[in-house]
């Protein structure tokens, strides 16, 4: 038995030459250079000490001591040069017929010379396989061949104590012969195993199974071969001619034998190694892969080239026991390359230790290994893919995607949060300032140059907060300032009352004006901008920040007005105050009416086939003096009546499940959609309300789908859940309205189970131009996928917002590119016209027909 541990370096390669890596010692471990001095040199002493011991030969052996050892050496080169190897982690072992020689060797010549016969046939044997493969490794000769000398010492000291003088044929010599041969056995296996195990290339436990299993049926042959030999040399000589074909057959079952041991070996590692790889990051997939190939293929170095949308990514790994910098990259490389659906995903090379060209098994399974690898590497590109489009659509729905500042929703939200941990008393300000006349500088630089203006005002904003500010935008032009730690002047106040802290916001104000006003150019142009500012100031427990947005946009108004840069609140100016009054008075007398508060109908269409697939009913106030007005001019007034609003919603669901009633009547089945308040979802009996509604009109709760607004997202009232988990109990269906405007719109997502998502327009409006809002637009169609809800886009105007949607697999739409909003008498023949001029695939609003 011997052992090959690695082969030289390969040409070309750069590395330190030496006297070590001269002699083959190149890359090997300091215990195994120990190991092969010591081995030689003991094998060496013992090869001398036997040629010094007594020639001569019993009278029954069947050759002279001349031509015993002649024949003894002869076989033992034979032996090597027929030798079997098989894999062991990323040495190799060899098998050979040397307990066969030995045997033979013991019989025809001197005990003591069988050594140095051993030693001479062995260097013989492995000179002539170095010059076959024109591979020349000193240090590796010596060590085989002083181990099968240290061997055959070994076995015939035991073979000579147990047989003594005992005739040739007899049982005692043949039971000396078998003990000497496992004594040759046991010595030259420990010696391999010793030396794999120095050099790491397999644990001494795996070793020692492997090597067995292989060992022992050859082991058992050339025993029989070598005692069968005997007796013909004694008996009959011509009888050695019918040992070739028994030879030659014993020769392909050992073949067999290894080489189906080997490949069962191999399959197995490569099943639990591709069976194991992560489903993680690509660093992740690449660090298993690299070590699971080691293992598989018992390769000195393994190299992985990712190739991916940001460029190529090298790794590699080698194998333990091996200095490559030293002895270079051992053995062949094969090279295959990774592709998943014949996309390549990058190369995976691997140099296998055995320095002769590979085998089409090995070949086959490292493609095989690199098709599983690809898939894995494919998987986790894909996964970090998706991390980055939620991420971005995280990072979208909370910032403003131009300037990077806070949104306007998420400003309400972390405003609020922030004034409630402030102790009550403790003043804070908003500025809220405007560009003025933005709209020239648009319409002289164009909106990419007016963008760029817009980043340097909020780099500048930026610039100016101190710790613990907010810099938001909230609107085109409009940005927000929270200061949420105002110092008060000496004495202002009175005793026992809050401080204000208006006369430092109004220095802070001030000073924001002067700094956004300096220069700064655009696009070559050194332009100069001025801006508006309105504070408002209060206490932190006694106004949240929607309010405080709200008065500080009315000093805003107010600054415009009067044309001056700075503003504060003043009650006066509060519209609630005055106008608001008489507003409320005369919307109690609209609902007396009949003919006052009105609905407007839009459809909603399947995006491909243009078949209606619901409406939203949007509110109107047709005012007897002021003519006819939209939501935004009415609706705070109601939201600040409790009695108020319980009456117009009431109204509102009469008209929506009236107009409802009539296409249905008229076989259209697609439900009305209704937009519902913040102060709906904070009204316990809110569900009470709908349901009777829903009975008045003998409709059933899937014909109604209230809208959320963004609104609802910000309160963190218990009651908000429980209002909705009791509509959806009650089987109303439940839309999120302008979705992808703010930080709210993924929190009610995960607060509340929703059927259907309606994006924004201004992102319909931007997909065309900007990846950005395609981004959000994608990622809101994805999520909506996921789960398991339609999705509706807002604001459809063109035929290329249409086809682009559709190509991002948007199910439905609503806009004037389909159909304006209308009254109610005509809603039906519009609904009718759309249904029959489309095929007959149209989805109602159910979550399980969400796509």
């Amino acid at each position: 038995m011997g052992f090959r541990m690695s082969a030289p370096p390969v040409a070309g390669a750069r590395v330190r030459r030496s006297l070590l890596d001269a002699a083959g010692l190149a890359g090997r471990s300091r215990g195994v250079r120990a190991l092969t001095a010591a081995v030689s040199g003991a094998a060496l002493l013992v090869a001398v000490a036997g040629l010094l011991l007594p020639a001569g030969l019993p009278a029954d052996r069947p050759l002279t001591p001349v031509t015993g050892v002649a024949l003894a050496v002869t076989l033992v080169m034979a032996g090597q040069l027929a030798r079997l190897r098989f894999r062991l982690g990323r040495g190799f072992v060899s098998v050979s017929w040397g307990e066969a020689a030995f045997i033979i060797g013991f019989v025809t010549t001197p005990p003591g010379w069988l050594p140095a016969a051993t030693l001479a046939g062995a260097l013989a044997g492995w000179a002539l396989l170095s010059w076959w493969d024109s591979q020349r490794n000193l240090a590796e000769m010596a060590h085989l061949a002083a181990s099968l000398s240290l061997g055959s010492a070994g076995a015939a000291l035991v073979a000579t104590l147990v047989a003594g003088n005992a005739p040739v044929l007899s049982t005692v010599t043949a039971i000396g012969l078998i003990a000497g041969a496992l004594t040759y056995q046991l010595i030259t296996f420990g010696l391999a195993t010793l030396t794999l195990t120095l050099h790491r290339d397999a644990p001494a436990r795996q070793i020692l199974v492997r090597a067995s299993y292989a060992k022992i049926p050859m082991f058992v042959g050339n025993v029989a071969v070598g005692l069968g030999a005997v007796h013909a040399l004694v008996d009959g000589p011509l009888w050695l001619l019918a040992f070739a074909p028994a030879l030659w057959l014993l020769q392909r079952t050992y073949r067999f034998h290894l080489r189906a041991e080997e490949e069962r070996r191999m399959w197995e590692a490569f099943s639990a190694a591709t069976a194991t790889l992560p489903a993680g990051t690509e660093a992740e997939v690449v660090r298993a892969g690299l070590g699971a190939a080691l293992d598989v293929f018992g390769a000195r170095r393994v190299e992985i080239e990712v190739r991916g949308r940001d460029g190529e990514r090298r790794y590699a790994q080698d194998g333990p026991g091996q200095d490559n910098v030293v002895a270079g990259l051992p053995g062949p490389a094969i090279t295959r390359t990774m592709a998943v659906a014949g996309d390549a995903v990058g190369e995976l090379t691997v140099w296998l230790a055995d320095p002769t060209l590979p085998v089409p098994r090995d070949e086959a399974a490292i493609s095989a290994f690199g098709d599983a690898l690809a898939g894995a590497l494919h998987d986790a590109a894909a996964r970090t893919r998706l991390a980055e489009l939620e991420e971005r659509i995280t990072r979208d729905l909370t910032q403003d995607r131009l300037t990077g500042l806070l949104n306007r929703g998420t400003l309400l939200t972390e405003g609020d949060r922030l004034l409630r941990s402030f102790d009550r008393r403790r003043p804070v300000a908003l500025l809220l300032l405007d560009i003025n006349d933005f709209r020239e500088v648009n319409g002289t630089l164009g909106h990419r140059h007016g963008d760029e203006v817009l980043r340097t005002v909020a780099e500048r904003l930026t610039e100016l907060a101190r710790a613990d500010e907010l810099v938001a935008r909230t609107g085109d032009d409009e940005f927000a300032l929270l200061i949420p730690t105002v110092t008060t002047l000496a004495g202002a106040g009175s005793a026992g009352s809050t401080p204000s802290g208006i006369p430092m916001a109004l220095r802070r104000a001030r000073d924001v004006v002067e700094h956004l006003m300096a220069p700064m150019e655009v696009s070559g142009v050194r332009l100069a901008v001025e801006v508006a500012v309105g504070v408002a100031a209060g206490a932190a427990g006694r106004v949240d920040l929607a309010e405080m947005v709200r008065r500080a946009s009315l000093a805003l108004r107010q600054a415009k007005r009067q044309q001056v840069s700075v503003s504060v609140f003043d009650a006066a100016q509060d519209a609630v105050t005055t106008d608001g009054l008489a507003l409320l008075a005369e919307l109690q007398d609209a609902l007396a009416a009949d003919d006052q508060i009105m609905l407007n109908l839009q459809p909603a269409v399947d995006l491909v086939t243009a078949a209606p697939t619901g409406v939203e009913a949007l509110v109107r106030w047709k005012h007897p003096r002021r003519g006819q007005l939209s939501p935004t001019e009415f609706i705070p007034v109601v939201e600040h009546s409790a009695e108020l609003h319980t009456a117009f919603t009431t109204r509102v669901l009469d008209l929506a499940l009236q107009a409802a009633g009539s296409w249905h009547a008229a076989g259209i089945d697609v439900p009305v959609s209704v937009n519902v308040s913040a102060r709906s979802l904070l009204d316990p009996g809110f569900p009470a309300q709908v349901a009777e509604a829903l009975r008045r009109h003998r409709a059933p709760a899937s014909r109604l789908v209230l809208e959320i607004t963004e609104s609802v997202a910000v309160s963190e009232e218990r009651i908000v859940d429980e209002v909705l988990a009791e509509l959806r109990d009650n089987g109303v269906k439940l839309s999120l309205d302008d979705f992808g405007t703010g930080y709210s719109s993924l929190a009610i997502v995960t607060r509340a189970p929703v059927d259907e998502i309606k994006i924004d327009r201004s992102f319909v409006d931007d997909m065309i131009e900007s990846t950005a809002a395609e981004a959000v637009v994608r990622g809101a169609v994805e999520l909506g996928a996921r789960l398991g809800v339609r999705v509706v886009a807002e604001g459809v105007e063109t035929t290329e917002q249409r086809a682009a949607l559709i190509a991002l697999n948007c199910p439905a739409a609503q806009g004037y590119h389909f159909c304006k909003p209308m009254p109610d008498d005509r809603i039906v023949q519009a609904l009718t016209q759309l249904a029959e001029a489309a095929p007959a695939n149209i989805r109602p609003l159910r979550a399980d027909d969400a796509v």
